[in-house]
């Protein structure tokens, strides 16, 4: 167990499960080639203290969180584009988002991220080019109220 601990993780196995926050139903089927944005970070209130000026008192103020940045090429599967869609017309859709680090053998779970209350917030075509043969890839940005870290088993 000490010798597996020793090793870090590897980013190119992971999986994104984005579900209804209402029934937990799949929301989307997508593959995706890259996520980005699982970051969170909070704010630190400063107070100086009358009369002491060797230190300083700080104290934890608001959590933040970035947006999530997801990638995939671009499929007959409109998923992703429905779902900012339906958000537009809904805007109290929310939807609940894991996202799964993978071990080397692509089944052993490593860690998983535990996103809630999700919503769309740009959904962005790939740039189209004539030049090259290059795979059309698309980009969603989702913008998520909480981050909890789930670590995996063994």
């Amino acid at each position: 167990m000490a010798a597996a601990a020793a090793y870090p993780f590897t980013t190119f196995n992971f999986s994104v499960e984005i579900n209804r926050g209402q029934d937990g139903g799949a929301l989307v089927a997508a593959a995706f080639s890259d996520c980005d944005g699982l970051d969170m970070s909070m704010e630190v209130k400063t107070i100086r203290e009358g009369g002491s000026n060797n230190r300083q008192i700080r104290l934890n103020g608001p959590a933040t969180y970035a947006n999530l940045v997801l990638k995939r090429g671009m499929t007959a599967n409109f998923d992703l584009w429905k779902w900012f869609s339906d958000s537009i017309v809904d805007p109290g859709l929310r939807a609940d988002a894991e996202v799964v680090m993978l071990g080397e053998d692509g089944q052993a779970e490593r860690a998983r991220f535990r996103l809630a209350r999700c919503v769309p917030i740009k959904m962005k075509a790939p740039a189209l080019s004539a030049k090259d043969g290059a795979v059309a890839v698309e980009e969603l940005h989702i913008a998520y109220e909480s981050l909890v870290l789930i670590p995996g088993k063994g």
